[in-house]
């Protein structure tokens, strides 16, 4: 939408992150890609892989902050402390899959590894919700494959724009 700034937040989730123990390259990144795109980054939170954590920020952050699109980084692998997905599922309340979808079909011609990534894409009230992975060359990857048409779906979602097909 013309002129219209969306209102993000970046989650970054890492145990390690948390303990500072490594630093946060990810979630720095994805707030330089979408400001450069025109979003307004009102908030960046670092949090542990704890499930009810991740769940109680991301409700804080879409029906308490208001903003209008969550990007969450890490804990969306095999590991067994990953989480994010499992998380993000519990406080959904509309399923996104082609967004998901899109990000791993464009990794997955990067790389195999792309199909081990099971990170989702979900809305809560007007709040758009989405995973990306943890590595700073898997965001960008990702984040270039869906940035382009994520303001359409905010408009529409966000009531700003009722208009779907062109």
């Amino acid at each position: 939408m013309e002129g219209y700034r969306w209102r993000a937040a970046v989650v970054t989730l890492s145990d390690k992150g948390y303990a500072s123990e490594r630093e946060d390259r990810s979630g720095p990144l994805i707030c330089e890609m979408i400001e450069a795109a025109g979003y307004n980054v009102e908030k960046t939170i670092l949090l542990p892989d704890e499930k009810e954590e991740i769940k109680k920020c991301l409700i804080a952050l879409c029906d308490e902050a208001g903003v209008d699109i969550v990007f969450t980084t890490g804990g969306t692998g095999l590991a067994p402390r990953d989480c994010t997905p499992e998380a993000t599922m519990e406080v959904a309340q509309r399923n996104v899959p082609g967004i998901a979808e899109a990000m791993r079909l464009a990794s997955l011609k990067i790389t195999q590894r792309a199909m081990l990534s099971r990170g989702v894409s979900v809305v809560r009230g007007k709040t758009l919700i989405i995973n990306l992975p943890g590595s700073p060359k898997a965001v960008k990857e990702n984040l270039e494959a869906v940035l382009p048409a994520l303001g359409h779906g905010l408009a529409i979602l966000t009531g700003r724009d009722g208009e779907c097909a062109r």
